[in-house]
């Protein structure tokens, strides 16, 4: 399955329910508007310890909703999987 990547610039695959382009892969993450900033940077922090994510995108939507795009480099060793 193609899709347009987060940047917009070019395609890649979806596998397992991120968007795997080149060498990055990408996972969209949606916090609800009760989630404070705290919070949301609280979590992020987390996935970026211990899941090799990076943030590459914040959208801050009316209502208080983020739509967050995280990244990683693809790698060969099995990295945890994002907890949501």
């Amino acid at each position: 399955m193609r899709r347009g990547s987060p940047t917009g610039t070019s395609e890649g695959d979806l596998i397992d329910g991120n968007l795997v382009e080149g060498d990055w892969e990408y996972r969209p993450v949606q916090l609800p508007g009760d989630v404070s900033r705290m919070t949301a940077a609280v979590r992020l922090a987390i996935q970026a310890e211990f899941g090799g994510w990076e943030l590459s995108r914040v959208r801050l939507y009316p209502g208080g909703v983020r739509k967050v795009v995280l990244r990683r480099r693809r790698s060969s060793r099995m990295l945890p999987e994002l907890s949501t």
